[in-house]
């Protein structure tokens, strides 16, 4: 029986050793046995508190589409609501966090994104995390757009946000964050600006 408190201690102990197994070895490399040791704790304990590989990466992606939430949300809460521009940066800056783009979390995103396509629970974190940035987007958008509009601009805007992330990603230099936000506020901007709404 585990000793109380013990999951607040070992969850969170899983989780990075499965990004930094990741990071080293790949998703498919990344073996219970791996992370066990990376973790410092028998395999056995993977197993009982995800029930194996499969429910520990789910796991693991909870807590980086947490840790991204949490980003976006914060900014939004320093920022005025009637500032639609400034908001919109503030999401869009919330998926280029600094935390998210940490070599060890770069490559499980990678990883997730790869193996949610053949894999119906990770394509589920997938698709909330797609329509909770799609929403965040719209909310502010159609302060000023019509709805069809903001719709549009919204799903602009997360192409960019991805295919810049992805990009980076892909690249030695790694995702360069500051590039991505001016490319895409150049997006935002002339999109709103055309419609007289900054």
């Amino acid at each position: 029986m585990p000793k109380v408190g013990m999951p607040e201690i070992r969850r969170p102990q899983l989780i990075n050793a499965t990004m930094e197994v990741i990071d080293d070895v790949g998703l498919s490399g990344a073996s219970v046995a791996l992370i066990s040791r990376k973790a410092g704790v028998s395999a056995g304990i993977i197993n009982h508190y995800f029930g194996g590989k499969h429910g520990l990466l789910e796991a693991t992606m909870r807590s980086v589409l947490q840790q991204l939430g949490d980003g976006v949300r914060t900014r939004l809460r320093q920022t005025p609501k009637d500032q639609v521009l400034a908001r919109i940066q503030a999401i869009v800056e919330g998926n280029f966090d600094p935390r998210q783009l940490e070599n060890k979390v770069v490559k499980t995103w990678l990883a997730f994104w790869a193996h949610s396509m053949h894999d119906s629970d990770l394509y589920r974190l997938q698709r909330v995390n797609e329509k909770r940035l799609l929403s965040h987007l719209r909310i502010e958008l159609k302060k000023v757009l019509s709805k069809e509009r903001a719709h549009f601009v919204a799903q602009g805007i997360a192409a960019l946000i991805d295919g810049l992330w992805l990009r980076g990603a892909l690249t030695p230099e790694g995702v360069q964050s500051q590039r991505a936000l001016a490319l895409i506020e150049d997006y935002v901007v002339r999109e709103l600006s055309q419609r007289s709404a900054i």
